[in-house]
Protein backbone atom coordinates (compact mmCIF):
# COMPACT_ATOMS: atom_id res chain seq x y z
CA UNK A 1 0.00 0.00 0.00
CA UNK A 2 1.13 3.50 -0.82
CA UNK A 3 -0.69 6.84 0.78
CA UNK A 4 1.13 10.26 0.43
CA UNK A 5 0.38 13.66 2.25
CA UNK A 6 1.34 16.83 1.43
CA UNK A 7 1.88 19.34 4.79
CA UNK A 8 1.96 22.97 4.64
CA UNK A 9 4.74 24.44 6.69
CA UNK A 10 2.12 25.07 9.44
CA UNK A 11 2.37 23.49 13.39
CA UNK A 12 -1.05 23.16 12.88
CA UNK A 13 -1.13 20.62 9.98
CA UNK A 14 0.30 18.02 12.39
CA UNK A 15 -3.01 16.67 14.06
CA UNK A 16 -3.86 16.03 10.35
CA UNK A 17 -0.26 14.25 10.29
CA UNK A 18 -1.36 12.46 13.10
CA UNK A 19 -4.76 11.16 12.18
CA UNK A 20 -3.37 10.64 8.83
CA UNK A 21 -0.76 8.27 10.05
CA UNK A 22 -3.12 6.57 12.71
CA UNK A 23 -5.81 5.15 9.90
CA UNK A 24 -2.40 4.01 8.03
CA UNK A 25 -0.87 2.11 11.20
CA UNK A 26 -4.10 0.87 12.46
CA UNK A 27 -4.04 -1.76 9.24
CA UNK A 28 -0.42 -2.93 10.57
CA UNK A 29 0.71 -6.01 12.68
CA UNK A 30 1.71 -2.97 15.41
CA UNK A 31 0.81 -2.74 18.64
CA UNK A 32 -1.07 0.65 20.32
CA UNK A 33 2.33 1.41 21.95
CA UNK A 34 4.13 0.66 18.93
CA UNK A 35 1.65 2.95 17.19
CA UNK A 36 2.48 5.46 19.22
CA UNK A 37 5.61 5.32 19.03
CA UNK A 38 5.98 5.55 15.51
CA UNK A 39 3.68 8.50 15.30
CA UNK A 40 5.45 10.42 17.26
CA UNK A 41 8.79 10.10 15.36
CA UNK A 42 7.49 10.74 12.04
CA UNK A 43 5.97 13.91 13.90
CA UNK A 44 9.21 14.95 15.50
CA UNK A 45 10.91 15.02 11.99
CA UNK A 46 8.09 16.65 10.33
CA UNK A 47 7.83 19.01 13.34
CA UNK A 48 11.38 19.82 12.93
CA UNK A 49 11.50 20.40 9.08
CA UNK A 50 8.46 22.33 9.64
CA UNK A 51 9.78 24.97 12.32
CA UNK A 52 13.54 24.83 12.02
CA UNK A 53 14.22 24.30 7.76
CA UNK A 54 10.64 26.48 6.94
CA UNK A 55 9.97 28.59 9.48
CA UNK A 56 6.76 27.92 9.62
CA UNK A 57 6.35 29.60 6.59
CA UNK A 58 2.83 27.89 5.37
CA UNK A 59 3.17 28.75 1.75
CA UNK A 60 5.58 25.84 1.75
CA UNK A 61 5.10 22.14 2.51
CA UNK A 62 6.64 18.79 2.74
CA UNK A 63 5.26 15.50 1.25
CA UNK A 64 5.06 12.32 3.30
CA UNK A 65 4.87 9.25 1.16
CA UNK A 66 4.21 5.83 3.33
CA UNK A 67 4.76 2.75 1.54
CA UNK A 68 3.37 -0.22 3.56
CA UNK A 69 4.14 -3.88 3.40
CA UNK A 70 3.40 -6.93 5.54
CA UNK A 71 6.56 -6.99 6.69
CA UNK A 72 8.07 -3.16 6.65
CA UNK A 73 6.19 0.65 6.85
CA UNK A 74 8.78 3.14 5.01
CA UNK A 75 7.98 6.75 6.01
CA UNK A 76 9.49 8.65 3.19
CA UNK A 77 9.30 12.36 3.94
CA UNK A 78 10.42 14.97 1.17
CA UNK A 79 11.24 18.51 1.26
CA UNK A 80 13.01 20.98 -0.44
CA UNK A 81 14.20 23.20 2.65
CA UNK A 82 17.38 23.83 4.85
CA UNK A 83 19.13 20.85 4.81
CA UNK A 84 19.71 18.62 8.04
CA UNK A 85 21.47 15.01 7.72
CA UNK A 86 19.66 13.23 10.90
CA UNK A 87 22.08 10.72 10.93
CA UNK A 88 24.89 13.30 11.55
CA UNK A 89 23.31 14.33 14.76
CA UNK A 90 25.34 14.21 17.62
CA UNK A 91 22.99 13.11 21.33
CA UNK A 92 23.40 15.49 24.14
CA UNK A 93 24.40 13.51 27.48
CA UNK A 94 20.79 13.19 29.03
CA UNK A 95 22.38 14.08 32.29
CA UNK A 96 23.66 17.45 30.85
CA UNK A 97 20.11 18.53 29.26
CA UNK A 98 19.05 17.39 32.72
CA UNK A 99 21.65 19.98 34.27
CA UNK A 100 21.14 22.68 32.24
CA UNK A 101 17.28 22.37 32.16
CA UNK A 102 17.70 22.75 28.57
CA UNK A 103 13.80 22.35 26.85
CA UNK A 104 13.91 20.25 23.81
CA UNK A 105 17.06 18.37 21.57
CA UNK A 106 15.83 14.75 22.53
CA UNK A 107 13.22 13.98 19.74
CA UNK A 108 15.85 13.03 17.21
CA UNK A 109 17.55 10.92 20.24
CA UNK A 110 14.38 9.37 19.93
CA UNK A 111 13.27 8.93 16.33
CA UNK A 112 16.65 7.15 16.61
CA UNK A 113 15.34 4.73 19.12
CA UNK A 114 12.25 3.62 17.83
CA UNK A 115 12.81 3.43 14.24
CA UNK A 116 14.36 -0.07 12.74
CA UNK A 117 16.73 2.23 9.94
CA UNK A 118 17.33 5.69 8.41
CA UNK A 119 18.37 7.19 5.61
CA UNK A 120 19.15 10.67 4.29
CA UNK A 121 19.71 11.76 0.83
CA UNK A 122 20.56 15.36 -0.25
CA UNK A 123 20.19 16.17 -3.90
CA UNK A 124 20.71 20.18 -4.64
CA UNK A 125 18.02 21.85 -2.52
CA UNK A 126 16.00 18.53 -2.41
CA UNK A 127 15.61 16.60 1.39
CA UNK A 128 14.88 12.58 1.44
CA UNK A 129 14.35 11.32 5.51
CA UNK A 130 13.44 7.75 5.19
CA UNK A 131 12.29 6.26 8.09
CA UNK A 132 12.00 2.39 8.15
CA UNK A 133 9.91 0.08 11.04
CA UNK A 134 10.28 -3.71 10.55
CA UNK A 135 6.32 -5.17 11.21
CA UNK A 136 6.79 -8.21 13.21
CA UNK A 137 4.04 -11.45 11.75
CA UNK A 138 1.24 -12.19 13.23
Amino acid sequence: MNSQLRLYCDTSQLSELRQFLEEILDETTLSEIEQHQVILAVEEVCANLIIHSHDCNSKEFIDLNVISTQSLVVFEILDFGKGFNILEYQEPEISQVIKSKRKGGLGIMLVKRIMDKIEFESLGNKNICRLFKILKSK
